[in-house]
């Protein structure tokens, strides 16, 4: 194997493919990444047990067509320190060697035989524009759950609606509850009537992993969604990825988000946002943020802290449905909640302390949904 490439193309090939390498594995190959010209372009792939990666990119030359298998982290931190432009890989012997501008790299070589073949791409299911794909994975990942003793609330629920060509992600730690619904393309079935009503799927996918592969995709074109009974993949513009699905399934949100009879306050997103940042300064642990509605004077008193360690600060809002509504909640889960909207204003819908309350966008309040559970206010 013989090829030539720049060198920034060839750093951000192995960085994408190097995503998924294990950090520590008892099976050494799994932290080499495979370098495959035969294709007469150079394509980088690299895997561990729950996922795989794989990238195409332009080489400059295939000069001598080839496969090798090089520790994959080893092979980035050399990428990161090349001088910038062209650099020419070989394999000579049981070396690969990489160099540029005067400066050269010897790297030992895996043995192929014992490299796993990367799984196939699933069925692809429809795609979905890849910008919002990012947003929507970014929006409700936040509420996924941390414990790894309860595997199915560290995940995203994908469920894609054929029939009204929805994708819907939840997520949720059982403290919270996000929920984004946005537009897709199912594919069509076998040859004839349009079957995109039968695309439909309802999984489960690791929170952290779906993170970096929505972040990774780009932010332009449409990325392809592809699912079977094990495993989800994503494909875009060169880059294929796929990741082992999540056993069990997320609690159902629709009776959680079916709230009778709520006050509903509008607020500005960007100085609530502030407001919550400002006064959890004396919020001591998860002490927390008391908001106080006022439908008299058109205003939200936010307060948090005890005794004489206490912050507070008044901000426009309307309430409708009540007069007068205070709720309290764990100043990181409102404050993630708030930051995972972009719209100028935000609807809260109340139901009273130590109840439900769900956050939405002003313009578009089905799209984008956030339950928190409100807590018994402090003493101030």
């Amino acid at each position: 194997m013989e090829f030539r490439i720049e060198r920034s193309a060839l750093t951000e090939a192995v960085a994408w493919a190097a995503r998924v390498l294990p950090v520590r594995s008892p099976v050494p190959v799994l932290g080499g990444l495979l370098l495959d010209t035969e294709s007469g372009r150079l394509r980088v792939s690299g895997l561990d047990y729950e996922a795989s990666a794989r990238i195409d990119v332009e080489a400059a030359e295939i000069l001598r067509p080839g496969k090798v298998l090089v520790m994959g982290r080893r092979l980035l931190d050399i990428c990161k320190v090349l001088p910038d432009g062209p650099v020419e890989c070989a394999v000579e012997g049981s070396r690969f060697t990489v160099s540029g501008d005067g400066a050269r790299f010897g790297l030992s070589v895996l043995p192929l035989a014992d490299y796993p073949a990367l799984p196939s791409l699933p069925q692809v299911r429809g795609a979905v524009d890849a910008a919002e794909f990012a947003a929507a994975v970014a929006d409700v990942a936040v509420a996924a759950g941390r414990d790894d003793t309860l595997p199915a609330l560290t995940g995203i629920r994908l469920g894609l609606d054929g029939e009204t060509g929805t994708m819907t992600l939840a997520a949720t730690d059982r403290y919270r509850f996000a929920v984004r619904t946005l537009p897709w393309k199912a594919t069509a079935g076998d040859p004839g009537p349009d079957r995109s009503a039968d695309v439909s799927a309802d999984v489960i996918v690791s929170a952290r992993r779906l993170t970096e592969i929505a972040r990774s995709l780009g932010r332009s074109g449409l990325v392809s969604v592809a699912l079977d009974a094990g495993s989800a993949g994503f494909e875009h513009a060169g880059m294929r990825t796929t990741v082992r699905l999540l056993e069990g399934r997320l609690p159902r949100h629709d009776k959680l988000f079916a709230l009778e009879s709520p006050a509903v306050a509008v607020v500005d997103r960007a100085r609530l946002v502030e407001a919550v940042k400002r006064v959890s300064v004396v919020a001591d642990g998860d002490s927390p943020v008391q908001m106080s509605f006022s439908a008299a004077d058109n205003s939200v008193l936010l307060q948090a802290g005890y005794e004489d360690d206490v912050a507070s600060q008044r901000l426009p809002a309307t309430l409708e449905g009540a007069r007068e509504m205070t709720v309290a909640f764990n100043p990181g889960y409102l404050a993630d909640a708030l930051a995972s909207f972009d719209e100028p204003a935000l609807r809260l819908l109340l139901m009273g302390a130590g109840q439900r309350a769900m956050i939405t966008g002003e313009s578009e309040p089905d799209a984008h949904r956030h339950l928190l559970m409100s807590v018994k206010p402090p003493l101030m």
